[in-house]
């Protein structure tokens, strides 16, 4: 199981605190590590609160079960001081383009990681945690060696923070439904030096 501290990440040397002497909590103040169907409530009680504006949930807890039982690995929760406030839900995937199947089927032999869902806890939205969480989730995509790319579907109004994060627009999504998709895709391999350098 990958537990990463965040502070070694986000922090440039000379801004780390020194380590405390005496007493030691026994929960890490921030770590990164794989989501387990254990998690699947604490991703659930997050997930409630993120719906779209179609009105629906975008993993229901049944769906949620569903991938970290079958898939734990494409997963990344954030959690601090051992609560869960933000997570990535992914799956492997095996064609060119996202259809209805990715929506609930796990590839294990595909390259692709279809992202679900990217959420944070209201009580820590704006503050920059979605965009550290995704940053955070491609550098750990990149450690894995049969992954090449990272594909999702959003709304049109979460296109520019996507794009933030290095991904590009593909087109519009094949998949067909309430609301208009758009899916966009981003390359994790080919990233030699951030992989030399990542501690893969």
């Amino acid at each position: 199981m990958l537990v990463v501290n965040a502070v070694s990440f986000m922090r440039p040397l000379h801004m780390r605190s020194p380590v405390p002497r005496g007493r030691r909590h026994t929960l890490p103040a921030s770590e990164f590590r794989s989501l387990s169907p254990e998690d699947a409530i604490s991703v659930f009680e997050i997930e409630r609160a993120f719906i779209s504006v179609s009105g629906e949930c975008p993993l229901h807890l049944d769906e949620v079960r569903h991938f970290l039982t079958l898939c734990p690995e494409p997963s990344l929760g954030w959690f601090e001081e051992g609560r869960l406030v933000a997570f990535v839900i992914g799956s492997l995937w095996d064609q060119e383009r996202l259809t209805t199947d990715a929506l609930t089927l796990h590839k294990p032999h595909g390259t692709t990681v279809h992202i679900h869902v990217l959420a944070v806890h209201r009580t820590f939205r704006q503050q920059g945690k979605g965009s550290i969480l995704m940053w955070r989730y491609l550098q750990y995509l990149r450690c894995l060696p049969y992954v090449r790319r990272a594909v999702l579907m959003c709304e049109d109004f979460l296109v520019p923070f996507y794009r933030k994060s290095g991904f590009k627009v593909k087109g519009p999504s094949e998949i067909v439904g309430p609301l208009a998709f758009i899916e966009m895709r981003c390359p994790v391999r080919g990233h030699a030096f951030m992989r030399r350098n990542s501690g893969c």
